[in-house]
């Protein structure tokens, strides 16, 4: 996969989480989830933007990790909206599936990087 297939992909679930975000309930909970929700899944798609152009290495992991935490995160909310019971499974799923997905690219990518750089340190 390439870096701008990753920063498509990234954009893409930033616009679907908010599209859904939008679609919870006007109460202080759907208020809730939405805000952080959206808040979650635009950081995925920026932080990587961020991380694409890091110094190095070691940067580029570190920046990586904050992708990480802010797509499982934004999984977290996903889950939530569906354990919570306020929209369907049906309509959260597949975009639940892909936070996994993307976490799960992450975690390998700064594996990689970290083990890049360790060898370069050697």
């Amino acid at each position: 996969m390439r870096e701008n297939d990753l920063k498509e992909r990234t954009k893409n679930f930033a616009h679907r989480c908010v599209k859904l975000s939008l679609a919870l309930p006007k109460s202080d909970l759907g208020d809730h989830i939405r805000r952080q929700l959206i808040r979650c899944s635009t950081s995925v798609a920026s932080n990587y933007r961020a991380a694409c152009v890091a110094q190095s290495k070691a940067d580029f992991a570190s920046k990586v990790s904050i992708v990480i935490e802010e797509a499982d995160e934004s999984c977290f909310w996903l889950q939530f909206i569906i354990d919570e019971c306020l929209l369907g499974e049906s309509q959260v799923s597949s975009l639940l599936e892909e936070g996994k997905e993307l976490t799960a690219i992450f975690i390998k990518s700064r594996k990689t990087a970290k083990d890049r750089s360790a060898e370069f340190s050697e």
